[in-house]
């Protein structure tokens, strides 16, 4: 007889615990919303209001500048896609995002982290040349079609640049190196 339990309860196992499983699936679904796990909280856009802005000169490349964002805020953002940018304050529209440089994760901003964007201002092949003193900047919102906060406007170095039809902007990179290459 003992020998029939231990069989009848090897046979049972594996039905019994589909049993016990599928009644801890019911229970979980009925429990309140405010008994679930939390989710971790999402990482906004970053903006103007919570970095600062730079723009340099470098050397090389010839005709770049160096666009450098570092969160002041107390928590991370992402720098999404590539910034929105206006040559001067009559631009009519941002400059075009070069999308060779595309990285192949949103870089995230830690408070204090930096992100790095190249700006090619002329080529040769260029036409429209014209002279900005202003860039205006604004960040990319994380479906890329419009602008997240407001438009900050940041001084050019020397008194102003030359810009032309070929003017293009890396997206937002970790590094300095990636994103002048």
């Amino acid at each position: 007889m003992l020998s029939f339990h231990r069989r009848a309860a090897r046979a049972a196992g594996p039905s019994v615990l589909v049993a016990a499983l599928a009644l801890a699936g019911v229970q979980a679904a009925t429990q309140p919303a405010d008994a679930a796990p939390k989710r971790t909280t999402t990482v906004a856009a970053c903006t103007a209001a919570q970095t600062k802005l730079t723009v340099t000169p470098v050397t090389r490349p010839i005709n770049h500048l160096l666009l450098k964002a570092t969160n002041t805020g107390t928590k991370p953002c992402n720098a999404y896609g590539a910034p929105f940018l206006r040559a001067g304050a009559d631009a009519q529209a941002a400059l075009p995002w070069n999308d060779i440089s595309m990285p192949q994760a949103v870089v995230v901003l830690a408070p204090g982290a930096s992100a790095y964007a190249g700006i090619a201002t002329y080529a040769p092949d260029g036409a429209e040349t014209y002279t900005a003193k202003t860039l205006g900047v604004s960040f990319a919102q994380r479906d890329l079609n419009g602008s997240a906060g407001t438009e900050t406007t940041v001084r050019l170095p020397h008194g102003g640049v030359t810009f032309n039809s070929a003017a293009s902007v890396s997206y937002w990179q970790d590094n300095v190196e990636d994103a002048l290459s």
